[in-house]
């Protein structure tokens, strides 16, 4: 059974929200707002973008490039261990079978 959701009080820009969420995310919860936050004020103090809206949106597709970025990465990443894998399977096999053949 899920936990029933509490009200966390969350500050972005100097402003306050009230976000309903479970008593086991509220961590998780806290930390996004304080990333949200820093890179709000980030885009508001370079001065080349004017008002919260658009701030928002800017940090949003930020935060959203910096996540697909990862996912590309780790998912790269993981190519490329498998690729690395295989090879070492396939030296393995090799040895086995010339360590096979000295037997004989």
């Amino acid at each position: 059974m899920s936990e029933k959701p509490v009200p966390v009080s969350v500050h972005i820009l100097d402003k306050e929200y009230l976000i309903a969420c479970r008593p086991d995310e509220k961590d998780t919860l806290l930390e996004s707002s304080r990333h949200l936050d820093t890179k709000m004020r980030e885009i508001r103090n370079s001065g080349k973008i004017i008002g919260t809206d658009r701030i928002a949106v800017m940090a949003a597709l930020n935060i959203a490039h910096e996540l697909l970025d990862q996912q590309a990465s780790t998912k790269s990443g993981g190519i490329a261990t498998s690729r690395r894998i295989l090879k070492l399977q396939d030296k393995i096999d090799i040895a086995l079978s010339t360590n096979k053949q000295l037997e004989f």
